[in-house]
């Protein structure tokens, strides 16, 4: 892998660990620890907890981004950093653990197989764009932005207790699908976690969430 490093100026005075002190960074590495743990409990079977993790994940995701926002003193190379920092952990939260989901929930059926491989793909493809093209000219996303897939997953999951299990991974297998291909459509949505308001909405949605699946824990 070759990449393009603008700021190797700054390289020989900082360490790479250097970057782990930047708070959003810190966010951003918690919100990898959430998914870590959501995808051990997809894994071992305990889904409420697996979601729990999932939308914590998206949680601290949207809170890098407001706390970069707002903190000053950050250097360009701290930024760039972080984008790419951020890239990475996006295709493990919001591309790796989704399709985890379904195939565990699938009982590991290997029918499942290309469903979760086509959302992996979708999902590469779609960070890959965002990368390399930024938002449009009219301030927003080209597709649906691929946190919005374990948002609304975390929700439908919610209803998996009142279905039988084989029907319910078909359903989860087909919104699996139809998020993939929200993801790399030209249908144009705007950036939810820039607004302050929104992350807000989010924190009530991660508490409702965590009260609920926690409640089934308990």
């Amino acid at each position: 892998m070759t990449t393009d490093n603008t700021a190797s100026e700054e390289l020989p005075n900082r360490s790479i660990l250097s970057y782990i002190k930047d708070l959003p960074n810190i966010c951003s590495l918690a919100g990898l620890g959430c998914t870590l743990i959501a995808i051990y409990f997809l894994i071992t079977g305990v889904y409420a907890a697996a979601m729990i993790g999932m939308i914590w994940a998206v949680a601290f995701d949207w809170a890098d981004g407001l706390i970069a926002r707002r903190m000053s003193g950050r250097t360009g190379a701290d930024r760039q950093f972080g984008g790419q920092l951020d890239l990475l952990i996006d295709i493990v939260s919001y591309g790796v653990t989704p399709a985890i989901l379904i195939l565990s929930y699938a009982s590991f059926n290997p029918a499942f197989l290309p469903i979760a491989f086509v959302m992996l793909v979708f999902g590469a493809i779609r960070l890959s764009y965002f990368s390399t093209f930024g938002l449009s000219g009219d301030a927003k996303y080209t597709g649906l932005a691929i946190d919005n897939n374990s948002i609304i997953l975390v929700f439908l999951f919610m209803f998996a207790g009142y279905f039988d299990r084989t029907l319910f991974s078909v359903f989860l297998g087909a919104s699996g699908l139809c998020l993939a291909a929200l993801n790399v459509s030209q249908i144009k949505t705007p950036k939810l976690s820039g607004n302050p308001v929104n992350v807000a909405l989010l924190a009530i949605y991660t508490l409702a969430v965590t009260i609920t699946y926690g409640w089934t824990l308990l």
